[in-house]
């Protein structure tokens, strides 16, 4: 019982190292989470000279501006993402290094993401609980953002 309650605790301190979360496959192919630079709240994947780093645990905040972000109400299957300075979004877990939403949360387990060409190399991220897509707009779906490898 005691290794089981070391092994509990040790997971614990691993989640809380800030990490940086990239994309895996084209067109966000390692392009990492990050504020766009000229809207602080807009949730992005972009360089990784930009790249902000984060701590996952129920929510996830950045280690650079400890805003969290948070899942949007859209009526959409696509959900807006956004940087807030409270946690209100407490679904987000890990699936080894796969950024979901928690079985037991409203999102119920989601590990797709929309992205959508926002400009100049920087891609807008939305928690995808469906398959909508925005009119007019470039983007790819499906997609699934991860930590650096646990190898």
């Amino acid at each position: 019982m005691r290794f089981l309650a070391a092994l509990s605790f040790l997971a614990t301190v691993v989640l809380a190292k800030p990490e940086q979360i990239r994309g895996v496959r084209e067109p966000i192919y390692h392009l990492y989470l990050q504020a766009h630079p000229t809207d602080p709240t807009k949730v992005v994947l972009g360089p990784e000279a930009s790249a902000d780093t984060f701590e996952i645990g129920g929510t996830i905040a950045s280690n650079t501006t400890s805003l969290f972000i948070n899942i949007g109400d859209d009526s959409t299957s696509y959900k807006s993402l956004t940087f807030g300075e409270s946690g209100e979004t407490t679904a987000w877990g890990l699936e080894g290094d796969t950024i979901i939403t928690t079985t037991g949360s409203s999102y119920g387990r989601q590990l797709n993401f929309l992205v959508c060409d926002f400009s100049g190399g920087y891609w807008e991220v939305f928690l995808q609980t469906g398959s909508d897509e925005p009119s007019g707009k470039t983007c790819s779906n499906y997609q699934t953002i991860h930590l650096p490898c646990l190898c």
